[in-house]
């Protein structure tokens, strides 16, 4: 859940390491490091600090040259934030270096072991146990003793290693935490994330879980952690370094926002087919006698692609006809859930590496399911774990809270139902409708945008409210848990939703003024019936923010959004309140782009 960055070659590493640092900071962290050696000068120097990268950085000396290194930010899993657990963690004989995203689940009867054996632990990560394993392994090679090492942990693992007599390589090893090689001219790098990288490489190799790494200043080799050679073919990143700043903005999550109707274009682009009025999606590999034969599509994923996965599982069943459900993959994975042939399983991730989900396909696949990924990141995990799939295109996503790749993922799923409804009962008449919906969406989402000023002044209104209640119903109420989600995350205020026809069953005892309630309608068949809450709530004195297709006279303030088809609408009605979030956020003096506490990509459980 944190960011690796190495190379070597012949610059100066520590400037290209801290800069590729800062590039990772969205993924959440709370401390840094970093060690760096030279064939010139070999021996290995380290500096650790708790806090930002700027920290690190003006900890790092002067003289402090090197032309090969490693370096880390953390994010706390076994022992509080502090300089002495940050990474990268030194053997006792310095030695050997170390840097590791994941958590190895048998640190402790490991710890034990070492202990008996006279090893010292200065810190109470779970990493150190790695850093000894290797300086104590009884190999000759350096890929040796990584091997010696992996063979006997348990759990999650991403890291990069440096051997003070092994000056001209860095050698890295995966098991479910990603690792991404940067093959340059004359010179190598290795990162968790791409963003790391594009700066210096667009050519890239993505190790697979069970892989192993030597990166010299010239080449590089694969192979499994058996020894086995492997083959890897580098890969051209899409996305430019530009599309990694903030282009004017005062945040990355302002910026993700408004890309948003460039992004939805994105995804549709040369997916639509007007003449059978469906859409192509080439990476399904689906014809139509195999969609016909699916009896169901459960939707696995977590957090925010979760709630993008109700919004898709409903509009499946809408436009389809199929039985359609989402499930926190965190959960699907622990309940001995029954698989399904005749069923289609579809993982959802913004990274295509939440541990999570990848577990659920990988277990999925074991048994024999089909499994179709919707992924962002082209080349992830999933996204090679899963027989198929669909890209979303939102492009880099930086911010720790999701906005543009959760528009764009909901708008893949209207491509997913719209292509199985036409491969069934769909008709003709029903497919151009959508499809001449979906065009609407970028120009709509814009619409939208332009209303900024109004919902922040709404935004502080609200700003000092303790808690707020997000209600909705069928189509609204993924909407209503999406924005509930945000507010939460960004803001830190306390956020509820709950279905709007289950006030009566228990919430109603809630509703007071100092609790808002933020009501989506949409004028749909249920429009009626939504306004009835709107009534229960005001009739005991309740505030309440509407987020409609027209203005709500019950409500004490209204958002107008732009009317769609009606399986559409819930894409749009969720950009007013990622807005809402942002700008309380901003009252509040929040840390926008990297809240307290999350990461970006989780990749531990």
């Amino acid at each position: 859940m944190c960011g690796i960055v190495g190379y070597i070659g012949k610059r100066d590493v520590a400037p290209l390491l801290l800069e590729g640092l800062q590039r990772l900071e969205y993924r959440g962290y709370d401390s840094a490091g970093i060690v760096v050696t030279s064939p010139k000068a070999p021996g290995l120097k380290m500096v650790k600090a708790k806090g930002r990268v700027r920290d690190l950085e003006a900890k790092v000396p002067a003289r402090f040259k090197g032309t090969t290194g490693i370096a880390h930010t953390r994010w706390a899993t076994h022992g509080a934030p502090s300089d002495t657990n940050a990474h990268p963690h030194m053997s006792a004989d310095n030695k050997v270096a170390v840097v590791h995203n994941g958590i190895i689940d048998n640190a402790a009867d490991l710890r034990r072991k070492l202990e008996a054996d006279g090893v010292e632990f200065l810190s109470e990560t779970d990493t150190e146990v790695l850093t000894h394993l290797i300086a104590r392994a009884t190999a000759e090679k350096l890929e040796d003793k990584v091997r010696q090492a992996v063979r006997v942990i348990e759990g999650t693992y991403g890291i990069a290693v440096l051997h003070a007599d092994f000056p001209d390589r860095i050698v890295v090893a995966r098991n479910g935490s990603p690792v991404v090689l940067g093959i340059g001219e004359k010179e190598m790098f290795v990162a968790s994330d791409i963003a790391a990288l594009v700066m210096h490489t667009r050519q890239i190799v993505t190790l697979d879980d069970g892989e192993m790494a030597t990166l010299k200043a010239d080449d590089f080799r694969t192979y499994t952690t058996e020894g086995t050679r492997t083959t890897a073919e580098p890969t051209t990143v899409e996305w430019e370094a530009e599309s990694y700043d903030m282009g004017g903005h005062d945040t990355y999550m302002h910026k993700e926002i408004f890309e948003q109707p460039d992004a939805v274009d994105r995804v549709l682009r040369g997916r639509i087919d007007d003449r059978f009025s469906t859409v192509h999606l080439g990476g399904l590999n689906l014809d139509a006698r195999e969609a016909r034969q699916i009896r169901r599509v459960k939707i696995l994923g977590c957090g925010t692609s979760y709630h993008a996965g109700l919004i898709g599982a409903q509009m499946i069943e809408e436009l389809a006809r199929i039985p359609a459900d989402a499930e926190p993959a965190s959960e699907f994975r622990y309940r001995n859930a029954v698989v399904d042939p005749d069923t289609l399983y579809v993982a959802v991730s913004q990274s295509g590496e939440t541990y999570d989900v990848l577990a659920a396909v990988q277990e999925l696949k074991r048994k024999g399911a089909r499994v179709f990924g919707v992924v962002n990141v082209v080349g992830s995990a999933i996204a090679r774990e899963a027989d198929a799939g669909i890209y979303v295109h939102a492009g880099p996503e930086v911010c720790v809270v999701s906005t543009k790749c959760f528009t764009n993922t909901t708008v893949a799923f209207a491509l997913l139902a719209l292509h199985l409804g036409r491969t069934r009962d769909l008709s003709v008449r029903d497919g151009k409708r959508i499809i001449e919906g979906l065009r609407k969406l970028p120009d709509q989402i814009t619409e939208i945008l332009k209303q900024e000023e109004k919902v922040k002044e709404l935004a502080e209104l609200y700003a000092d409210a303790r808690s707020m209640l997000f209600i909705g119903r069928v189509r609204g109420y993924p909407v209503a848990r999406e924005a509930s989600l945000k507010l939460k995350e960004v803001s830190y205020i306390h956020a509820e939703a709950y279905p709007a026809s289950e006030l009566k069953h228990g919430p109603l005892a809630l509703i007071e003024p100092a609790l808002p309630t933020v009501a989506i309608v949409p004028d749909d068949d249920l429009l009626e019936k939504n306004r009835a809450a709107l009534e229960e709530i005001k009739a005991r004195s309740g505030k309440i923010l509407a987020v409609a297709h027209q203005h709500q006279d019950k409500a004490d303030q209204t958002i107008v959004v732009p009317k769609n088809e009606d399986e559409l609408d819930p894409i749009l009605m969720g950009i007013p309140l990622q807005l809402l979030a942002y700008h309380t956020a901003q009252a509040l003096g929040r840390d926008i782009d990297k809240p307290r506490n999350l990461a970006k990509s989780v990749t531990v459980e």
